[in-house]
């Protein structure tokens, strides 16, 4: 498990494991998003398995698959709804972190400012001034 913080309450990981859950519980995580579809992992990697045991942590677990070349305005307004509601840490993971990076600076835009959106994914290793337009656009449709 490969944790990286983009904010006070939000990190990013690649692929967790069911294990993984109650270690989540145990550092205040209350929320997982799985960013990663189905056809993308094995059976004990897909989402009944990873909710299954995030349930069992005491997690609540959103199901919220991205495709990277097709993401969706649902997809971020999901995430951001994820995020919004959870009671205390969210972690958000697909196969290498950078789809669920994306989702939170897609669902950030117009909350935090775009340079610190930018700047968090970067300092966790996801390279995001490419997403400047994209980022912009969305916090001026909020506006």
């Amino acid at each position: 498990m490969d944790l990286r913080p983009l904010s006070e309450t939000m990190s990013v990981s690649g692929q967790l494991d069911p294990e993984d859950m109650a270690r989540l519980a145990a550092i205040g995580v209350s929320t997982v998003i799985c960013n990663r579809p189905d056809q993308e992992v094995p059976p004990a990697q897909q989402a009944a398995a990873m909710q299954q045991a995030a349930e069992a942590a005491g997690l609540t677990f959103v199901f919220n698959p991205v495709n990277g070349a097709a993401m969706t305005m649902d997809n971020v307004e999901e995430q951001a709804d994820a995020m919004d509601t959870a009671e205390a840490g969210v972690v958000a993971y697909c196969a290498s972190g950078m789809r669920s990076a994306v989702m939170w600076a897609f669902a950030s835009a117009g909350q935090i400012p775009t340079d610190e959106i930018i700047e968090a994914c970067e300092e966790a290793g996801y390279q995001a001034a490419g997403l400047r337009p994209q980022i912009d656009a969305l916090a001026k449709a909020q506006g």
